[in-house]
C-alpha cells in the first residue's frame, strides 16, 4: 500500500510538472536569486540530500545542452522547492523537507540522462563550499541513490 501511494504522489507530482500550463504557476517563482536566498537560508537544515539534487537540477537548467522542455519542467520543479506555500511547510521539524526532496528526485531522475560530469562537478564544489570538505565518497552514494550512475 505504501509503495502504491508514493507511486500515485510521484505520478501526480510529474503530471503537475510536465504540462506546461500547470507548471506555469510554479516556473514564476523560479529565479537564480530566491534559489539561492532559499538555500542558503535552509541548507543546514535541510541537509546535503536536499541541497546536493537541488544544486544538480539547478546547473542542469544553466546547462546549454538541455531542451527547452526540460527546462520548463525543471522550472517548475524548482519553482515548487522555492515557493514559501508546500504540503509540509519547511519550518516543520524533520519532515519539513520531505515533500521537496520528493519532488527534486522525480525530476532528477526524469532528467537523470542530461546530467554530465561537468554538471556533477559544479553541484559538488558549491556543495563543498557550503558543508565544508565533503568526502567524494558520500557524494557519489547520493549518485547512485539518485539514479545518476
Amino acid at each position: 500500500m505504501k509503495k502504491f501511494r508514493t507511486i500515485q504522489i510521484g505520478a501526480n507530482l510529474y503530471s503537475l510538472f510536465s504540462d506546461e500550463f500547470k507548471s506555469a504557476g510554479y516556473r514564476k517563482h523560479y529565479s537564480d536569486a530566491s534559489f539561492g536566498e532559499k538555500l542558503k537560508r535552509y541548507s543546514k537544515e535541510a541537509g546535503m540530500k536536499v541541497v546536493y539534487p537541488a544544486l544538480l537540477l539547478h546547473y542542469l537548467m544553466k546547462s546549454n545542452e538541455v531542451p527547452l522542455k526540460a527546462k520548463l519542467i525543471l522550472s517548475a520543479a524548482l519553482g515548487y522547492f522555492i515557493l514559501p506555500v508546500d504540503f509540509i511547510p519547511d519550518f516543520a521539524p524533520l519532515l519539513g523537507f520531505t515533500d521537496d526532496l520528493g519532488v527534486l528526485l522525480l525530476i532528477l531522475r526524469q532528467m537523470a540522462a542530461h546530467v554530465t560530469p561537468e554538471i556533477r562537478r559544479q553541484a559538488r564544489e558549491h556543495v563543498r563550499k557550503w558543508f565544508g570538505e565533503t568526502d567524494s565518497t558520500s557524494l557519489d552514494l547520493l549518485d547512485k541513490e539518485y539514479l545518476l550512475k
